[in-house]
């Protein structure tokens, strides 16, 4: 039976027990071992800001031509990884996640030698088309393990590792490449990406149950409006999350006139909250079609109108920042249930478009942002850029998708 249909059909004992290879001989491990590859990814990407300064510094650019090594990255996620994606469609998700990590070491070790900037930015967009595929991919397997109806719970596993890398990774990348070097922090990266492959290697079932399918398969997804309709949702929706994110470190400098040391304080304190809504957010994802999302993006428009008054007081500016992170990752499994749901055959490619759309919320929310402060409205005027933004993903969800299955509803009555 095919991967994709058996997590849909299939009970959760028969899940751990599959006759068709061999059994899951422990399911946690087969987890944790998804999860820690995707806190490798995490810490790659998020710990490359951190040290866009040195690497500027030690290859002799300017700040605004180093961060074309974080572009490229971002365009490797949403070009590479979903091309990988429908190029390995008849692959075996088990290879297909193997495959990934290798190229995830490929590309981070070449960034750790890289000798120009140039050689930087090729190796970083390598790298990026790793992470969608790899959460298409283990959200199909994550699912096969957890059985059917658990898409949101199983997703959120796999986005817990990189809810995890922004509390501890990126922050413990960054320290690692002001002590030791950037180049270092990369070999890091490396040795933790290794270490997930050790336990991909141990604990992927091998199964014909995970098997691929045809192109032509994942490419119907593709023809569906709803899919695209979700991915704009996404897009717009999200963006909010790095309008804040991006300019954590002004809000506690500049906004509330605090230390530099409070920092890593704030960005941990965000971090929690991702952890947190990400938690709840796979379980609603999994109860109710629309509530995640609406109560996601509703909570995180409050919490932005609260910063963007009161949130140069400190007191105020941590449980926003917290609360933010969560409202915002609380809507991001529905996000991916919903585009399953559209595209059952196609859940990896579903997978790799919503990490697509995660980084381009990242592009218009630092866009946005950047918009609001060159016109002088000041540091906290980011949150504004976000409100706009999440309220047209917002409005674009109810009046399409969630007013459609409301009126399909009503007809079956």
């Amino acid at each position: 039976m095919h991967g994709r249909a058996y997590a849909g059909q299939c009970t959760a004992e028969e899940t751990r027990h599959t006759t068709a290879g061999s059994p899951i001989r422990n399911p946690r491990l087969t987890l944790f071992a998804l999860a820690l590859g995707t806190f490798a990814i995490g810490t790659g990407e998020f710990g490359s800001n951190g040290i866009i300064q040195l690497f500027a510094s030690d290859l002799g650019v300017s700040i605004p031509v180093a961060t074309h090594a974080i572009t490229a990255y971002a365009f490797g996620v949403v070009i590479g990884s979903p091309a990988i994606t429908l190029l390995a469609a008849r692959v075996n998700r088990r290879t297909l996640l193997l495959g990934l990590v290798v190229l995830f070491l490929v590309g981070n070790g070449l960034s750790a030698v890289a000798p120009d900037i140039t050689s930087l930015v090729v190796f970083r967009f390598v790298a990026g088309s790793v992470q969608g595929a790899f959460f298409g991919a283990g959200a199909v397997v994550a699912a096969y393990v957890y059985g059917p109806g658990q898409g949101g719970k199983a997703f959120a596993t796999v986005m817990g590792g990189l809810t995890i890398a922004t509390i501890a990774g990126s922050p413990l990348g960054t320290l690692i490449g002001q002590h030791a070097g950037w180049r270092v922090m990369y070999w890091a990266v490396v040795a933790v990406g290794l270490v997930a492959g050790a336990g991909l290697v141990a604990w992927l079932p091998r199964t014909d149950d995970l098997r691929g399918g045809s192109i032509g398969s994942e490419l119907t997804g593709l023809r569906r409006l709803n899919v695209w309709l979700m991915v704009v949702v996404a897009s717009l929706g999200i963006s909010s999350i790095f309008a804040v994110y991006t300019f954590i470190g002004p809000f506690v400098t500049d906004a509330a006139l605090r230390d530099a040391a409070l920092i890593p304080v704030a960005l941990a304190v965000f971090g929690l909250g991702m952890a947190v809504g990400n938690h709840l957010g796979g379980r609603v994802a999994d109860r109710f079609e629309h509530r995640g999302l609406i109560w996601g993006y509703g909570g995180v428009l409050a919490l932005l109108v609260l910063i963007g008054v009161a949130g140069s007081d400190l007191l105020i500016l941590l449980p926003c920042l917290f609360g933010v992170g969560a409202t915002m990752m609380f809507a991001i499994p529905t996000i991916q249930v919903r585009l399953t749901a559209f595209a059952p055959d196609a859940p990896t490619l579903m997978g790799a478009l919503n990490l697509a759309a995660l980084n381009l919320a990242n592009s218009l929310g630092a866009i946005g942002g950047a918009i609001t402060l060159a016109a002088g409205w000041g540091v906290l005027s980011t949150v504004w850029a976000g409100f706009a933004l999440t309220t047209a993903g917002l409005l674009l969800y109810v009046m399409t998708i969630a007013r459609r299955a409301a009126g399909q509803v009503i007809l079956r009555r």
